[in-house]
């Protein structure tokens, strides 16, 4: 037996210390035996937490290649070779082989966030074996051994606390609290979560503060963490929709090329044609439809989008990601650092049931706020948080910590207890005290008036200012001076504020059609007070942990979506939340920071890790980092991410239709049983120039306005619109005609075929040309929407003039590619070829948006 735990270690934290010995079968003063610990560590294995084997490299590389788009790609290469093209098929080839080292280097990212995991439990622990404090490595620990805890460690395993001194222990990467936990070794009810089990600490949780004392319930995979490990093992990774889309497309593109070529194989062979004359034509008619720059062009859309998301903060460690959160429907925050700064504050004081502002405290609360430097172990730069916000309230404030200090030196300390909570300092005679509220309030007899003066403690006012500040998600401290005799100073309340800039973003998600939803381990008081500051909390309803347990699976799915802010949620919960979601068809991006976050991160069609406060194991298995930590930094990743999108569907729209009309320039020829107007070698050309030099160019587009107002698109729906499929018809047939009518007419007027040839090439470029000025905005009039000016694009329309020129009047190049020099009125039919196409397609566009503007009037009706 292996698995590093005993029977009963899920109610541990609610049985008394004695019953917890009794199970483990140890002494809590002289620990385990060494004899005993060995035998311990034979049955349950090592403290650690294992990696389960993937599969090999091998395996994972030759993955890559079994994707049907990659089929296409090769195919195109080995046609292409066989025709002479060895530059080209040498650039597609490097294609493939890009997408596959990309792919390998990504299907490692889950298997490294496994591997973060481990790094959480720490080398070396100390534990009491035989009587004696040792130190041993955190591997060997057992079920039953009595570790032993300071400020500074790191919790070598899952422990049930024993003996406790001021211990606090912070528990975010693990549950999400954003403040440490104050410990001690009562029992809590068995249906505590994880987050209030103060009883208990858990590996790889970090002690703040005090020392601490515990018998280990269990270890490696049986841990809290070892849970989380198994989950991020076991969680699905979804495929990105722009995945799932381009491989349902080039299944459908190349079972359509099979069977039109086949088709027409047959055809000209009936007809007469020999058959190797034939086989020609019909590669010449695949090498056209097949859109060989696709991926390249994917890749380099994506990578320009990874370029710009890094100038606003979001680096992308997976390529697909960029498109992915540009079509989020639904995005997933983590509360603490994202929403919120991330660090504790004074916002409100309270003195005689009257709030006080912070501008008027340093003379209407003066002694409340010298309390809260006095009896403060703390520095502004290094502390507990909690008393941190202190120093800085006094500060804030117009007080010096440092002058007051040293004006006031202390003389005795009686330390935070977890069972009064409170702690008293005493300065040149004077006492001071703070802590919890009812604590503090309960040794008070007056209360200073704001201002100076007292009067006898009001507690019924005090209890109301109490229940209005911790409504609004407050941590409320209380300050009394003991000496000459107690009276209440006043109320410190703080919370983790929320950032200006959060609200602004969360608003820009939720007009672009985004839902947000909070998701915490934090108390449901603190994340519906900070929800309903960013404007993300619509009601009052917030769903807890446990009552998400309590669903029935049916309702499940509903209520997730129905509800905005999940508060006190367990890791596992996280991730259920996630696919909830998923199954109603959403797009999620989840944001996270802790190690209880990674197994909704990996799960999630795109993970977002913060890069400067997340854990190691969350950002391994993220598919992008914010180095800005804050949910802005998200918004604004989702507005390149659409444009990245936009830009990628331009492409798309401008490549289809010119690979279409090489094909159907081959299949109408093979029909007609006429001779070819474009040869294999010059579609091979037309795809390499053009491709790179035109297509490439809508990488760099920049981001149309509005692109933060329109709903996200569907994600059911396909990357072959209807609406793209008119254009693509519309292009192709427009290319079809003017290539064939060039040729033709140039035949008609004694031009050599090799010159009609040559103008049929330059008139399919022309008209690619003018097609791609108008794909600078697919739907609405190019000099009505005009995106801005594009150096790009500019540079791609010369470079391809050029070597229209070249691939014309040089020579060797007319050898190769069998064209012929031209004359001017061969240029002028390009030229109009162009004019004609563009004018074409723009008009077609103000004709589809008056049809659309109609049909929306029609169903807006009565």
């Amino acid at each position: 037996m292996s698995s590093g735990t005993v029977l009963g270690t899920d109610e541990f934290h609610a049985l008394p210390v004695s019953t917890v010995a009794d199970r483990l079968g140890v002494d809590p003063r002289r620990g385990l035996s060494s004899e005993d610990a060995d035998a311990r560590l034979r049955r349950y294995g090592a403290n650690t937490v294992s990696v389960p084997a993937g599969p090999g490299p091998l395996r994972r590389f030759l993955v890559q290649f079994h994707n049907p788009l990659i089929y296409v790609l090769l195919l195109a290469g080995v046609v292409t070779w066989v025709f002479g093209g060895r530059v080209d098929a040498g650039v597609i080839g490097g294609v493939v082989l890009l997408n596959a080292v990309v792919g390998f280097v990504q299907e490692s990212r889950a298997q490294r966030a496994l591997e973060a995991l481990s790094t959480m439990v720490p080398v070396e622990a100390t534990v009491v074996r035989d009587g004696v404090p040792r130190r041993i490595p955190a591997a060997r620990l057992v079920p039953g051994d009595v570790v032993e805890l300071a400020a500074g460690d790191r919790v070598p395993a899952d422990l049930r606390l024993t003996e406790v001194h001021l211990a606090e222990i912070d528990e975010s990467a693990l549950t999400g609290e954003s403040v440490p936990v104050v410990k001690s070794a009562d029992p809590v009810p068995a249906s505590a979560v994880v987050a209030d089990r103060a009883g208990s600490a858990y590996s790889g949780t970090l002690v703040t503060r005090g020392q601490a004392r515990g018998l280990v319930t269990a270890t490696g995979g049986a841990t809290q963490l070892g849970d989380i490990q198994h989950l991020v093992a076991t969680a699905e990774v979804v495929t990105t929709p722009l995945t799932r889309k381009l491989a349902r497309f080039s299944r459908q593109l190349s079972v359509v090329i099979v069977a039109v070529s086949a088709g027409a194989f047959a055809l000209g062979v009936a007809r007469g044609t020999p058959a190797p004359e034939m086989f020609t034509a019909v590669v010449a008619l695949a090498v056209g439809a097949i859109p060989e720059g696709l991926p390249a062009a994917v890749a380099i859309v994506l990578a320009i989008g990874v370029v710009r998301m890094s100038r606003r903060g979001a680096i992308v460690r997976h390529l697909p990601a960029v498109e992915t959160l540009g079509g989020t429907t639904v995005i997933c925050t983590d509360k603490t650092g994202t929403l919120t700064r991330n660090r504790m504050t004074v916002t409100t004081l309270a003195a005689a049931g009257e709030p006080v502002p912070l501008a008027e405290a340093g003379s209407a609360l003066r002694e409340c706020l010298v309390a809260g430097v006095l009896c403060n172990d703390a520095e502004l730069d290094e502390g507990d948080p909690t008393e941190i916000a202190l120093l800085a309230a006094a500060v804030e404030a117009g007080l010096d910590p440092a002058a007051i200090r040293a004006a006031a030196p202390r003389t005795e300390t009686v330390p935070f207890e977890s069972e009064t909570r409170t702690m008293t300092t005493v300065h040149n005679g004077v006492a001071y005290l703070k802590g919890a509220v009812e604590e503090v309030a309960a040794r008070c007899e007056t209360e200073l008036l704001p201002g100076g003066g007292e009067r006898p403690l009001d507690r019924a006012a005090l209890d109301r200012m109490q229940e209005t500040l911790t409504a609004r998600g407050l941590r409320v401290l209380a300050f009394a001076r003991l000496t000459p005799v107690p009276v209440l100073l006043g109320l410190q309340a703080m919370q983790d504020p929320p950032r200006p800039e959060a609200v602004t973003a969360v608003e820009a998600c939720r007009s672009a059609g985004i839902d947000v939803k909070m998701i915490t381990g934090d108390h449901a008081g603190t994340a519906l007070a900070v929800a309903g500051a960013v404007g993300l909390a619509d009601s009052a309803r917030v769903r807890t942990g446990a009552e998400l347990a309590e669903l029935p699976p049916a309702e499940f799915d509903d209520a997730v979506a129905d509800t905005s802010v999940f508060a006190r949620v367990s890791p596992g919960q996280k991730l259920e939340l996630v696919q909830a979601l998923q199954r109603r068809g959403h797009v999620v991006a989840m944001t996270g920071d802790g190690v209880n976050d990674a197994p909704a991160l990996r799960r999630a069609d795109i993970g977002v890790a913060m890069g400067a406060g997340g854990t190691d194991a969350a950002r391994q298995a993220a598919d992008m980092v914010l180095t800005g930590d804050d949910f802005a930094s998200i918004e604004a990743a989702v507005r390149v991410g659409r444009g990245v999108f936009d830009n990628l569907r331009k492409f798309i729209a401008w490549t289809l239709p010119a690979n279409i009309g090489e094909g159907m320039v081959v299949l109408v020829a093979i029909v007609l049983g006429a001779t070819l107007p474009i040869v294999p070698v010059q579609i091979l050309w037309i795809n390499m120039t053009t491709a790179v030099f035109l297509g490439l160019t809508m990488a760099f587009e920049p981001t149309e306005a509005g692109v933060m107002r329109r709903p996200p698109r569907p994600p059911a729906r396909p990357l072959f619109t209807a609406s793209l499929l008119r254009r693509v018809v519309l292009v192709s047939l427009l290319q079809v005609v003017a290539a064939f009518a060039a040729y033709r007419l140039q035949l008609g007027s004694g031009a050599p075929v090799e010159e009609a040839r040559t103008t049929a090439v330059n008139v399919f470029v022309g008209v690619q040309a003018a097609y791609l000025l108008s794909c600078r905005s697919l739907d609405r009039p190019v000099l009505r929407a005009w995106p801005g000016h594009s150096r790009m694009f500019a540079l791609g329309l010369v470079l391809t003039a050029g070597l229209q020129l070249v691939l014309t009047y040089v020579p060797v190049l007319n050898t190769w590619f069998h064209t012929a020099p031209v004359g001017l009125v061969s240029w002028l039919w390009v030229l109009g070829a162009a004019v004609v196409a563009f004018a074409v397609v723009e008009a077609d566009k103000l004709l589809w948006l008056r049809f659309t503007a109609r049909r929306a009037s029609r169903r807006g009706g009565p």
